[in-house]
């Protein structure tokens, strides 16, 4: 028998179609998620450079509330989302000075909660990677099984034995396990990349968090303290 998938595909069982069925949907599912997380960190990454460019003489002049602003105009990237919910809690917490935390303390505790927030969603639908490369091997291999035994009922039925009355039925079944590994091996192959691109934007992020973080520390008075030019500093001397 040639190989030909058309012909392979109609020999097939129900079960067996069934089967090839679902690796297929994890290989689509698989070329989604991959093609979604790509297009999503392109985005994120051109809208990043952007508002790092602008960020970066605000964040020298210290002009907190035009940082902020900016910071929300950029809404794709994944920096100016930490920026602005950072820059947002410092300045809230002028408005409690009376308390035990400091507005950089805040800022700080807001920082870790973002970053974990953000880190999810930069890994939103990776698992479907996961799964996909570690099951569709197996459900190859289901698809192998079924379509054997298929191939030993169909002698058992007509009483003829030998090499050749099951080759051809052992062929169509192994096809399946071929099917589940062409499935699983760029799965798993995406699931490594794209997890090494989220660990670098991770770094990126907290790098920069940190570096704003020490400039607000740096910037940052006590109560006691009123000479202040920046405009957080008028809020707080006020």
């Amino acid at each position: 028998m040639s190989f030909n998938l058309v012909h392979i595909w109609h020999s097939m069982g129900f079960l067996a179609k069934f089967i090839a069925a679902v690796l297929l949907v994890m290989g689509i599912a698989s070329i989604g998620v991959v093609i979604e997380r790509l297009l999503a960190f392109s985005r994120s990454a051109k809208e990043s450079l952007a508002f790092a460019q602008k960020a970066t003489p605000l964040l020298r002049s210290w002009e907190v509330e035009t940082l902020l602003a900016t910071a929300k105009a950029h809404k794709a990237s994944a920096l100016a989302r930490l920026f602005a919910a950072i820059i947002e809690r410092y300045i809230g917490g002028f408005e409690t000075l009376d308390g035990n935390i400091t507005p950089v303390e805040l800022a700080r505790n807001e920082s870790e909660r973002q970053k974990e927030q953000l880190g999810a969603e930069l890994r939103r639908g990776m698992s479907v990677l996961a799964s996909v490369g570690s099951v569709a091997p197996f459900v190859g291999l289901l698809g192998t099984v079924v379509g054997i035994i298929a191939a030993f009922q169909g002698i058992a039925s007509t009483g003829s034995g030998g090499l050749g009355a099951v080759s051809a039925g052992i062929a169509e079944a192994l096809i399946e396990t071929a099917f589940g590994l062409m499935v699983a091996i760029p799965a798993v192959l995406f699931f490594n990349y794209l997890t090494a691109r989220v660990n670098t934007i991770e770094l990126a992020l907290a790098r920069s968090a940190g570096e704003l973080l020490d400039e607000m520390e740096a910037r940052y008075a006590p109560p006691s303290n009123r000479g202040r030019t920046s405009d957080v500093g008028e809020r707080q001397a006020a």
